[in-house]
């Protein structure tokens, strides 16, 4: 599979690893991770011969599965199984939705494919189906998946778990199938040829192979599938190769030549691609200028100067679609969409339509009712670049995220998720829909900024940080219910952006600090007045997003938070890591319940007389 599709298919530049109109390949079985090393080493990519040999040690640059931040020429992180088949719909969607707007009669500038390695467990994934159950309802016709059939997992012969007809399900799915000998590079061939010819649906190949191939007691069995063969079955492998027993590490001086032609060939496609672009660009120059910014990750910024102000009660998710479509009308090439619930979470821009399988060249992916395939979507199409994303749903369906999530921070992936509904505020559809956990749980995971915006102002703050983040995702957690104007109706510089700020001074030197986050921040400010009636001078934080404020000076950290003041933490979730911020915490512990909101808020003690009460014994402590 991977001899043919990079000698004959793959179209990259060894040279130059982000070519834009690269094919992107992606290994979805990751922990074939020394294929894909092998092929970079082979085509003449910055990895050597050395590099291989330090497979799996401390620093080296080829970590135990693929990580882009790593290795040059590896698209994205592949480790947990369907997470790359997942992604790859997003690149694909990236693709096809740049060829649809950009692309003019003569001038095809985005014209590449997606491949993808997957395997029986990446098949197995809940994820995979999600992911194509889209890709097929999408028509992502530039889409191929090579599917290693080798009928072994780790515990054993697939049979023991996996026994549906794959090739039945995708093709319910909507895809194009083939079933080939894995073990035939002229079939595999064929196969490619006819997925490329098949315009208007993904392709699978499903490709019959043998695990351990060459190996006399171990080929076909799931001893060689998670352990090493050993150095004595080593010896009988390369023999029944007729490979040479030294070097340990041999190329063959034929194989690298037809690996390494890569090199040559590449650069000649890229460089034909620059006379394209440029007869793209004397034909179109606005079109070439906007897609050029784009592809150099240079995003329109334009937009910051339309961004509304607040100052009367809205919920922040509503507010959150005025702020998303002030940035539409100014940002070209922002894509995005929402699982099933466009009427709730208000991620829609108003004056695009739906991107559909007759017509790619709208802004708003309708996802279904498919968060995780979401949230790999939308890695998947910022990954690919020459388009920022993100997607929505209901904040307690971040579990189903988590997953990808968690990915994009380890690839310094800036996707934006927009989560609405973001506590027992959901009010009667009960705790299986209350997020109480969830804000710390997604505190928890390095490079994630949790950024929860306590009105309208702080949420356009919140999206300001997002499209202008580089490596670190975005989780924008709003409100299902009407908030105050609270903050500052700044537009250029918001003190959010610095994650935590005074909202409200003391009225002279603090005895205590009542920090809120969201729709709690009003239980702050209404405290506050109570406690500077009796005499107390309190100050009052607003606090959206930890991770931004610990990326601040320890200058500006202590005047936020004088040392040996108190403070009390007002949030409606967990309270479990609010100690590193505060004496005292007022939040929720248990599940919600189902009632009206504000009974609620009230029966869980989330109200200006428990949060006084907290602050007196805080105070007397």
């Amino acid at each position: 599979m991977a001899y043919t599709l990079w000698t004959k298919y793959l179209h990259h530049n060894p040279r130059n690893p982000h070519w834009f109109n690269r094919d992107r390949f992606i290994l979805s079985a990751g922990h074939g991770s020394m294929l894909l090393y092998s092929l970079l080493h082979l085509t003449g990519y910055d990895l050597s011969l050395d590099d291989l040999k330090q497979f799996r040690q401390l620093h080296s640059r080829t970590p135990g599965h693929p990580e882009n931040l790593e290795t040059a020429g590896v698209e994205m992180a592949t480790g947990p199984l369907a997470q790359g088949f997942g992604h790859s719909v997003g690149f694909a969607l990236a693709e096809s939705w740049l060829r649809a707007t950009f692309n003019k009669p003569g001038h095809d500038i985005v014209d590449h494919f997606t491949y993808v390695i997957a395997s029986d467990g990446d098949l197995m994934e809940g994820l995979s189906n999600e992911s194509a159950s889209l890709a097929g309802h999408l028509h992502l016709g530039r889409l191929i998946v090579l599917y290693d059939d080798n009928e072994i997992s780790l515990d054993g012969p697939t049979s023991l778990s996996f026994t549906e007809n794959v090739g039945g399900r995708f093709e319910a799915l909507g895809w194009h199938v083939q079933h080939v000998d894995g073990m035939n590079p002229g079939a595999i061939d064929a196969a490619i040829r006819e997925a490329h010819h098949v315009t208007d649906k993904p392709s699978i190949i499903a490709c019959k192979t043998i695990i351990g191939f060459g190996s006399p007691n171990k080929a076909g069995s799931s001893k060689s599938h998670g352990s090493p063969l050993g150095p004595d079955e080593v010896k009988l492998t390369k023999e029944a190769l007729g490979i040479p027993l030294e070097p340990d590490f041999y190329v063959d001086p034929a194989a690298l030549a037809t690996y390494r032609s890569a090199v040559e060939h590449g650069a000649n496609l890229e460089a034909k691609w620059n006379d394209v672009f440029a007869a793209y660009s004397a034909a179109y120059p606005e079109l070439a200028k906007t897609l050029s910014e784009a592809i150099a990750g240079n995003f329109p910024t334009a937009w910051i100067d339309h961004l509304p102000t607040f100052d009367q009660p809205i919920s922040t998710r509503k507010a959150g679609n005025t702020v998303l479509n002030a940035i539409a009308a100014h940002h070209d090439v922002l894509i995005g969409g929402n699982a099933d619930l466009s009427e709730s979470t208000y991620a829609t821009q108003k004056n695009s339509g739906e991107f559909d399988w007759d017509n790619h060249a709208q802004r708003n992916i309708m996802f279904g009712v498919r968060e995780h395939a979401m949230v790999a979507a939308v890695n998947g199409l910022t990954l690919h670049g020459g388009v920022q994303s993100y997607g929505g749903t209901f904040f307690v369906f971040s579990d189903y995220c988590r997953p990808s999530i968690r990915l994009a921070a380890i690839m310094e992936c800036p996707s934006i998720s927009v989560f609405t509904h973001d506590s027992v505020g959901v009010g009667e559809d009960g705790p299986t829909h209350q997020p109480v956990e969830h804000l710390t749980s997604l505190r928890a995971i390095p490079n994630v900024n949790v950024f929860r915006p306590a009105d309208g102002n702080e949420t356009a703050a919140g999206w300001k940080v997002a499209l202008q983040s580089r490596k670190t995702p975005t989780l924008l957690v709003l409100s299902r219910q009407d908030l105050p104007a609270l903050t500052p109706n700044t537009v250029s510089e918001h003190p959010a952006e610095k994650g935590a700020y005074v909202l409200s001074a003391a009225s002279s030197d603090p005895q205590l600090i009542l920090i809120g986050t969201g729709s709690e921040l009003q239980l702050c400010t209404g405290a506050k007045e109570k406690l500077e009636a009796q005499g107390i001078p309190t100050s009052v934080v607003s606090m959206p997003s930890w991770f931004l404020f610990e990326q601040q000076t320890a200058e500006y950290k202590a005047s936020v938070f004088p040392k040996g003041v108190k403070r009390v933490s007002v949030e409606a979730g967990s309270t479990m890591a609010w100690p590193r911020y505060s004496d005292a915490q007022v939040g929720i512990d248990r599940f919600g319940l189902s009632a009206p909101a504000k009974l609620i808020f009230a029966e869980l003690g989330l109200t200006v007389e428990n949060v006084v009460n907290t602050a007196l014994s805080t105070l007397n402590d």
